[in-house]
């Protein structure tokens, strides 16, 4: 392993020049993470804990808490967007809020369920002419070019990408 990489790997502070804080997320200066990443096979779920993380932190940013995206999340678990705040509140860590979720799942879900909610979720498109509209405007207001955009996550992390200065 090269010494920049071993450093960039031991300390990452050192190598990056700080760190984000994912327990107080200050989404002002950086995204919540990507839509892909998963928590206990829910795709998005990280990305919602990062948003709330950042209410109660006071540092939002121009991302939203219970956005129609973290509506289907709870459609599909059955949790209600205030008592899981109540969680973040409490200062509860990714492995407790996933065991919150697991504990209060409604239906309960199976992980085979999950997991293909999780697929079903990562290839959602605009569903509407409105949706479709807002879509592209973003779309090319951020990489025209992209012929890659095809589905939210796509668009989330591209919009992500660009906002925060990287060059599409």
């Amino acid at each position: 392993m090269s010494k920049s990489i071993k450093t960039a790997y031991t300390n990452p502070s050192a190598a990056q020049g700080g760190t984000v804080n994912y327990s107080a997320p200050d989404l002002t200066r950086h995204p919540p993470r990507s839509p892909r990443t998963q928590l206990g096979g829910f795709v998005h779920f990280p990305r919602l804990i990062d948003k709330a993380r950042a209410v109660v932190a006071g540092t939002p940013g121009d991302f939203h808490y219970d956005c129609p995206m973290d509506q289907r999340f709870w459609s599909f678990t059955g949790i209600k967007p205030g008592p899981f705040m109540q969680q973040v509140k409490a200062g509860k860590s990714d492995s407790e809020l996933l065991a919150y979720v697991m504990a209060n799942l409604k239906p309960k879900r199976t992980a085979s369920e999950i997991k293909a909610w999780s697929a079903w979720y990562a290839q959602q498109t605009p569903d509407n002419p409105d949706g479709r509209a807002f879509f592209n405007d973003v779309h090319r207001k951020n990489g025209a070019h992209r012929k890659d955009i095809e589905t939210w996550f796509d668009w989330l992390e591209l919009d992500d990408y660009v906002t925060y200065g990287g060059r599409p």
